[in-house]
């Protein structure tokens, strides 16, 4: 077992036992104290520790790590590194905040400086994200999706058993977790017209998705990264929303897929939870059949077992209704296999481009991740305590998505994700 994964292991601050934050995720983020520039971080519980004042202080000697990697907006120089200074920097940051060391603890100074309460800090985006691509991996979303619009004898299109389907987002509306979601204007078909109309999105929708971030030095074009390659070349998992615009999605997807019903939001969590973290939740993916090319196959191939959960709440319901629950597991696809499928055409990546699963459903109506499936169409609205119905997102809705993994006395977790949805621009 990786020592910073060990369940025994206790910080010198005090963290909650239902904590999403112990010892043993450290999560890396970007945070900016009061009236100072955004610097790289981790999260301990309910606070950030600041590595830029730790580097400075001489606390974060690490081969390989370069001065003042840390004191800047954004990861992306630091997940550029090789995974064996990351991995040493981690190790490094454990031990730091361990019980058992005092370079930290017994250091007031820098301890008063590189220790921050969260609501001293104001949570940034944690990348400079590049590239996003969202894939389409999970069988039971696919499936119900296209008995929707196929029916059930062509749910699954042929290529589907075969490959990761995704297709590239927009990385510039990327947003971190609680930015306000616009309800979209777009062009849509109304039913049983035959011309379309200009409007705000009628059919606004979620995605229950996670994604990951890339890490290491450039790849080259022309270059590849196989399954078994993919552990060192994945630096950390984060929640996704990818806000889906059904009605528009439903007029523009053929024959080139998804556009603007996609690229007008997709929210992430603030902390990027470490690869390493959740090695102890690797979870068996679902049998693949038929059984998958060479270069889809390979011994490092895994899914976590990351519990999952939306909730809603309106300016009616003020306590938040949970509307789906769903586990990582499901996914036929695994984070490895998505990197190796991108890459194999010779697709070059650099550190800090985003890949999301696409929507996670699981086996039952209560484990489906999209208001699309779980009301069916709107065919079977969700009735809140309130009494309101939901068939798809109304505006002054907000949706808050959360994800952990349970070990033995500790969580492993992503915290939220979330966005209110707010009314389209007049147009």
């Amino acid at each position: 077992m990786d020592p910073t994964c060990d369940p025994s292991r206790a910080s010198f601050l005090p963290v909650a036992a239902d904590s999403h934050f112990p010892l043993q995720n450290l999560p890396w983020g970007v945070v900016a104290p009061t009236d100072a520039a955004p610097r790289c971080a981790v999260r301990l519980g309910d606070h950030a520790i600041d590595l830029a004042a730790l580097q400075a202080a001489g606390l974060l000697a690490v081969d390989g790590l370069p001065g003042g990697v840390f004191a800047r907006p954004a990861l992306n120089d630091f997940m550029a590194l090789p995974t064996v200074v990351r991995r040493a920097t981690r190790a490094r940051l454990s031990e730091l905040l361990g019980e058992g060391c005092g370079d930290l603890r017994d250091a007031a100074n820098v301890r008063d400086q590189a220790i921050l309460p969260l609501e001293a800090v104001t949570v940034h985006l944690p990348v400079r994200i590049g590239d996003y691509t969202d894939f389409y991996s999970s069988r039971e979303h696919a499936t119900n999706v296209g008995i929707m619009f196929r029916g059930k004898d062509n749910a699954l299109m042929p290529n589907w058993l075969h490959l990761p389907v995704g297709y590239h987002g927009r990385a510039s509306s990327v947003v971190k977790s609680g930015t306000p979601i616009r309800r979209p204007r777009g062009q849509m078909l109304p039913p049983d017209a035959d011309t379309p109309v200009y409007g705000p999105c009628r059919l606004l929708d979620i995605e229950l998705e996670m994604g990951f971030f890339t890490a290491g030095p450039p790849t080259q074009l022309g270059s590849t990264i196989s399954v078994d390659e993919a552990d060192d070349r994945i630096f950390g998992l984060v929640l996704v929303n990818d806000w889906s615009a059904r009605d528009i999605q439903k007029w523009e997807y053929q024959p080139l897929g998804p556009f603007n019903a996609k690229n007008f939001a997709t929210s992430i969590s603030s902390w990027i939870v470490p690869w390493e973290a959740l090695q102890p939740f690797r979870a068996t993916p679902p049998a693949q059949d038929p059984e998958p090319l060479p270069y889809l196959r390979g011994e490092k191939s895994a899914n976590f077992d990351i519990a999952l959960e939306v909730g809603l709440t309106t300016p009616a319901q003020a306590d938040a209704f949970t509307v789906c629950r769903s586990n990582h597991k499901y996914l036929y696809w695994t984070p490895q296999q998505q990197l190796a499928h991108h890459t194999v055409t010779g697709c070059n990546f650099n550190p800090g481009d985003l890949l999301a699963s696409g929507t996670i459903s699981g086996p039952d109506k209560g484990s489906y991740g999209s208001f699309l499936e779980l009301t069916w169409r709107g065919t079977e609205p969700i009735t809140l305590p309130s009494g309101e119905e939901r068939k798809f997102l109304q505006d002054g809705d907000t949706v808050a998505i959360t994800g952990w993994c349970q070990g033995d006395g500790y969580r492993v977790g992503f915290g939220e994700v979330t966005g209110e949805i707010l009314p389209a621009l007049a147009g």
